[in-house]
């Protein structure tokens, strides 16, 4: 799904365009599953949901849950809602993958379901989101939304006064707010969150499969190595061209400690409060 002529559209063609052609070649990567791969076993549930905030690896997911091995051991076919111009209360069509969805926990409560579905929630340590999301905004996010707008101010700023933009930036967006939102819910069966830093560190291969099992979807061992190998952070960061290839950036958590001074740290805890105690990260002081 995520392949060269998909990035070079994303960059390089008008937003109506680039739509145009993102859902062509989603339902032509459809038509290929359907066609040529055989379902040998079913996921028990008729939707699956991906929601998160933004700059918590949701590439990578599209990319995980939209290859043929999935589709061949659930029989459930990937939905991004970008291209479909996807829009809350719309419901999700049925047999359905839907990929990043970036809504709160309340509006995902409310959206009509079909009663066998599970949905998984990404968070990530807010800090290196505001750090994730300054780099890729500045440098490699496709230009959709106010990506460009926003582009501009962080480069007619230094890198401190850009982060402390982002800050509130962030906070305006709801991304604190909806972090907050998900990890304190009252728990149910159908939905469970993973961390980002669980889901692309050391123990990944425990996780994936425990996030896979939770959608009703079990790979055999070898499948779910080749699968992982396929898309590791260091071949999809190799793979991407050279102006794209820091939207991979290393990832590694607690980066933020190498870009928060005394000032980012005092903006980031008057705009997100104790939620890094909430999400069960570690302590706000910059010491490793």
């Amino acid at each position: 799904m995520i392949n060269r002529a998909v990035r070079f559209s994303k960059h390089h063609t008008p937003d109506p365009v680039r739509v145009v052609a993102r859902r062509a070649l989603l339902e032509a990567h459809n038509v290929r599953l359907r066609t040529t791969v055989p379902v040998v076993s079913r996921s028990v549930y008729d939707n699956i949901y991906h929601c998160t905030v933004r700059k918590t690896a949701s590439q990578w997911m599209k990319a995980l849950f939209s290859d043929p091995v999935v589709y061949r051991f659930s029989g459930l076919l990937p939905y991004d809602p970008r291209p479909y111009k996807w829009h809350f209360p719309q419901a999700v069509p049925p047999g359905r993958i839907a990929l990043s969805l970036f809504i709160s926990r309340k509006r995902f409560d409310a959206l009509v379901k079909p009663q066998r579905h599970r949905a998984i929630f990404v968070l990530r340590d807010p800090r290196d989101i505001v750090v994730s999301s300054y780099f890729s905004t500045r440098n490699s996010h496709t230009p959709m939304g106010d990506v460009l707008a926003v582009r501009k101010v962080l480069h007619d700023k230094p890198v401190k006064e850009g982060m402390l933009y982002l800050v509130g930036h962030l906070a305006e967006k709801g991304t604190f707010r909806h972090l907050r939102d998900w990890a304190t819910a009252t728990p149910t069966e159908a939905v469970r969150l993973f961390r980002y830093e669980d889901l692309t560190g050391e123990h990944q291969r425990d996780e994936v499969h425990a996030m896979l099992r939770h959608c009703g979807i079990d790979l055999p061992p070898a499948e779910l190595t080749a699968l992982l190998s396929r898309y590791s952070f260091s071949r999809m960061r190799s793979d991407a061209p050279a102006a794209e290839s820091s939207h991979y950036r290393k990832g590694r958590p607690g980066d933020w400690r190498h870009h928060f001074d005394d000032d980012i740290q005092e903006a980031f805890t008057a705009a997100a409060g104790d939620l890094v105690e909430i999400l069960g990260y570690a302590s706000p002081s910059r010491d490793p």
